[in-house]
């Protein structure tokens, strides 16, 4: 089984169960689960004793309460063979932000291994809302100049809502029923091509944009390892972060997208 654990309890699952019909094996054993809490919040709870506790025990003990617990029949951590974790960037939780950046790249170097207790984090700038900001329709060639400032916080939804092209989520998801997670599959097939081109164009763009962000060259990485969550944090510091008070605008889905979907077929 390979477990996915995000942040929020409605954009994520909505957009990861559009991309696991299009992109995941019917034969992969999925489950899916929300944290409702920040990436630090976790760190913390994981690395309250001395020897860090696995991902999973931790979840457990967080959702044991919840009517539709989905790690309910989970033992242990050997269930999964791979664990991933999506989360915000976040900082505007954060009174410090030089805590919060040097608390970011000691996670990084934590969850750096799906196969490990931990399982791999991938970081949305500045949240996972970036999927769509989007100013043109898709491709958007002007998307590797896009920044955000850090200090607008959650005000970026409205900045996203204000901004994109795409007023919702339609045009890269189904619809989706929040409590079951059952999707409304369309009828129509043209329909379903659509979101999937529209997949991959997001692509594209954001995995030329962190390699832009990462080497300063809008185009595709030589390879997967020049544009790792750890470089892409590392670059994000010291041109936009630190200097600029800002962010480059980008989303991990389409990120993950790059790096595993051929593992996932």
């Amino acid at each position: 089984m390979i477990l996915f654990v995000f942040e929020g309890e409605n954009r994520e699952p909505t957009l990861f169960k559009t991309l696991e019909y299009l992109y995941f094996s019917k034969n992969k054993q999925i489950r899916i689960c929300s944290y409702k809490n920040n990436i630090y919040d976790l760190y913390k709870r994981m690395n309250e004793t001395d020897e860090p506790e696995d991902i999973v025990s931790i979840l457990k003990n967080k959702l044991v309460a919840d009517k539709d617990n989905p790690l309910k029949e989970i033992r242990r951590r050997s269930d999964f063979s791979q664990i991933y974790l999506f989360f915000d960037y976040d900082s505007h939780n954060n009174k410090d932000q030089n805590i919060s950046d040097s608390q970011i790249q000691k996670m990084l170097d934590f969850f750096n291994d799906e196969s490990s207790d931990y399982g791999k984090l991938f970081i949305n700038y500045p949240m996972v809302e970036s999927i769509r900001y989007v100013k043109n329709p898709l491709p958007d060639n002007d998307y590797f100049s896009y920044t955000t400032q850090i200090n607008l916080g959650k005000k970026f939804k409205e900045k996203a809502n204000s901004e994109s092209f795409y007023k919702n989520l339609d045009f890269i998801t189904f619809r989706i029923n929040l409590k079951t997670l059952s999707l409304k599959i369309p009828e129509e097939k043209e329909r379903i091509e659509k979101i999937r081109q529209n997949w991959e164009l997001l692509l594209k763009m954001n995995v030329q944009k962190a390699n832009f962000i990462c080497t300063d060259k809008n185009d595709f990485p030589e390879n997967e390892e020049d544009i790792s969550q750890d470089k892409i944090f590392k670059n994000q510091l010291e041109k936009y972060i630190e200097p600029k008070r800002e962010v480059a605008i980008l989303n991990s889905f389409p990120l993950f997208l790059f790096e595993y979907k051929d593992k996932l077929k």
